[in-house]
Parts: C-alpha cells; sequence; structure tokens
C-alpha cells in the first residue's frame, strides 16, 4: 500500500525579524531548487513566486537571445569599387606629353573622316551597295573605337592627371572589346563580300542580298556585345587591393588581370581563348577568301584584268594588315617588352592612327567614294 507523506503546516510563531529572514532563505533556496517550490513553500506558510523562466530551460519557453545573424563576425566588403586607377601610360613621358597638339589633330582628323565616309554612303543612292554598307559601319566602328579611350588620353595630357574611376575603367574595358570585336568581324565580312565580287560576280547581287548583309551586321554586333559583356564580369569581379598603376595609358583586361589581388588564373585562360576565337576565326576566314580570290585573280589572263580585280580588294586589304598588324604588335610589345614607351607607342598607333587612316585608305583610290565626299562637302559648305 502506498504511504502518501503530506506536509502540515508549521504552528509555531514566528516574529516579524525572523520571518523576514526566513522567507530570503527559502527564496533564495526555492529559486536554486525550482522543483521544490510547489512542496516546500506551502508547508512553511509562504506563498510561492512565479519564477522566472531562463534561457535554455525545458518549460517550453526561454527568452529571445542574439540571433545568428547578430552572433556571426562581419565579413569584410570589396573595397575594389572606391579604388583609383592610375594611367601611367603616357604621363610619365614628358617627350609624349608635347604631342597633345599632335594626338588632338589625328583624333579630330579621325572623326571627320570617318564622319564624311558614314555621310557620303547615307546620302548617294549609287553607294547603297554591300560594300559600301559594311564600309559605313565599319566607320562608326573606328569613330566610337577611338573616343573609348583617346578623349581620356587627352585630358590626361592636359590637366597632368593621371587618375580614372573605377566605373570608367570597367566602361573602357567594356566598349574596347565591343568595338575591337565588332571591327574584326565586319572585316571578315567584307572579305566575303570581296571574295563573292570577284569569284562569282554574275550571282553577286543574288548572294549579297539586303536581307543577308543587314543578318551579317546584326549577327557580328550580338556575338561582339556577348565578348564584352564576358569581359565586364570577368574584371568586375576582381578584387583590388589598394590604388591601382596601371602601365598603360587605357584599362586593358590583360594588365588589370596582373594587377588584381585575388586568383585570375581562370580569367587569364578564358580571356586568351576568348581572344583566339573572337580574332583567330575571323582572320582564318579572312585567309581563307583571299586565298581563294588570288588563286582566281591569276586564271585572269589579261594583265588590265588581274589589275583590276586586285584594285577593288587591295583597300580592304590594307586596312586588314593594319588592324591586325598593329593590334598583335600591341600584345606582343606589353608581354615581350617591360618598357612602358614602347607599350605606350604601338598603343597609340593602334588605338589613333589605324581608325585615322582608314577614310584615306578607302577614299583615295576609289572614284565612287571620292566623288561622294565631294558632294558631301558642297552641302555642307
Amino acid at each position: 500500500m502506498d504511504h502518501q507523506v503530506r506536509l502540515q503546516p508549521l504552528k509555531f510563531p514566528v516574529s516579524g525579524h525572523w520571518a523576514s529572514h526566513l522567507s530570503l532563505l527559502v527564496s533564495h533556496h526555492c529559486i536554486r531548487r525550482p522543483m521544490m517550490n510547489s512542496a516546500i513553500l506551502p508547508a512553511l506558510g509562504v506563498e510561492p513566486e512565479p519564477s522566472v523562466p531562463t534561457q535554455g530551460s525545458s518549460s517550453g519557453f526561454s527568452l529571445p537571445g542574439p540571433t545568428a545573424a547578430e552572433t556571426e563576425e562581419p565579413i569584410p566588403e570589396n573595397q575594389t569599387g572606391d579604388s583609383e586607377f592610375f594611367l601611367l601610360g603616357l604621363s610619365d613621358d614628358p617627350e609624349l606629353q608635347l604631342l597633345f597638339g599632335l594626338f588632338l589633330a589625328m583624333y579630330l582628323v579621325t572623326m571627320l573622316g570617318n564622319l564624311l565616309i558614314t555621310l557620303a554612303v547615307i546620302s548617294d543612292s549609287h553607294l547603297h551597295t554591300p560594300m559600301y554598307l559594311f564600309l559605313s559601319n565599319l566607320s562608326l566602328a573606328d569613330i566610337s573605337f577611338s573616343s573609348t579611350r583617346v578623349p581620356k588620353m587627352l585630358v590626361n595630357l592636359q590637366t597632368h592627371c593621371k587618375s580614372i574611376i573605377y566605373a570608367g575603367c570597367l566602361t573602357q574595358v567594356t566598349f574596347f572589346s565591343l568595338l575591337a570585336s565588332l571591327e574584326s568581324l565586319l572585316l571578315a565580312v567584307m572579305a566575303y563580300d570581296r571574295l563573292v565580287a570577284i569569284c562569282q560576280p554574275l550571282h553577286y547581287l543574288v548572294i549579297m542580298n539586303p536581307c543577308l548583309c543587314g543578318l551579317c551586321v546584326l549577327l557580328s554586333f550580338f556575338i561582339s556585345l556577348l565578348v564584352s559583356q564576358l569581359h565586364y564580369l570577368m574584371v568586375s569581379q576582381l578584387t583590388f587591393c589598394a590604388d591601382v598603376e596601371v602601365p598603360h595609358f587605357f584599362c586593358d583586361a590583360s594588365q588589370l588581370f596582373n594587377l588584381a589581388c585575388s586568383d585570375t588564373s581562370t580569367n587569364n585562360i578564358l580571356i586568351y581563348f576568348f581572344g583566339a576565337i573572337i580574332g583567330g576565326v575571323p582572320l582564318s576566314g579572312i585567309l581563307f577568301s583571299y586565298t581563294q580570290i588570288v588563286s582566281s585573280i591569276l586564271r585572269v589572263p589579261s594583265s588590265g584584268g588581274k589589275y583590276k580585280a586586285f584594285s577593288t580588294c587591295g583597300s580592304h586589304l590594307s586596312v586588314v594588315c593594319l588592324f591586325y598588324g598593329t593590334g598583335l604588335g600591341v600584345y606582343l610589345s606589353s608581354s615581350v617588352s617591360s618598357s612602358l614607351r614602347n607599350g605606350a607607342v604601338t598603343s597609340v598607333v593602334y588605338t589613333v592612327v589605324t581608325p585615322m587612316l582608314n577614310p584615306f585608305i578607302y577614299s583615295l583610290r576609289n572614284r565612287d567614294i571620292k566623288s561622294a565626299l565631294w558632294r558631301v562637302i558642297r552641302r555642307i559648305a
């Protein structure tokens, strides 16, 4: 038989002084052993006080503690957006600083010459052919190509200021890759146009119809846009520890990879892979086209016919040699030679001289372009 033990309340009198001490003692004991509160306090004639729930108790209720986000250590933010980039390509060379007037004149000639060719092709209905359509797009690409770098270079030379903000550096990298890829693809399309014109002259207008020409231009632009976005993503993920000194007068993706604090081994592989694709594939197409053109010209019996056939593609061949020759020289000089002066000179030739010479190459030996240019100049005057 189970025996139940019941505690009866104590019947001895307790004075007020001892009662207060007894209450404090019991309260302290009850706080230390909360499971005995309901049994001891009524027996002593003291009302039990409500217990304060503590964090982690098994009563199902707990005080709110610090959240996981509050206890985590703060992650250091990437301060790359606050970094400042210094372009050292031309600013430290006193001889090149004296060429400010020459660079400005070359830039203005580039803008004027390519703009005149574009206006001549648009305004003259005789020039609404595939070859001149591609030429006008190439002239627009040359204008944009020079405008992404040369104005900043001129400002740095004039103000002796070398700095460029992070957003401006990203803009230069993005637009340079876009326009360089676009020019490369347009030159390949123009080579195919010359191949059809010389090897299949009777079917030229059927093959090079306006729909195909527009498709080639749009496809070239979208491929170039994709390449530029890939360059933008690769550069925007880089981390720079402090202010960056770029050994060029513009921001170049390959140089930024070498100056970054983060791991860039994958980025270097990707940029050379994309460079080989966007530069090698169009160049291979150009070489194949001119191989077929040369073999076709050699089969022409008369020397006059050979000269006439070659003259139709001589201007394009000159622009191709100038574009790829200077571009190859820029990257070879930056990888082989450590001299800032050599790299700056080849970069100036690639950025300033090549777009300036393209209008002269196409207009000096082309009667249609020269006559159209004179008409445009007379209208403007």
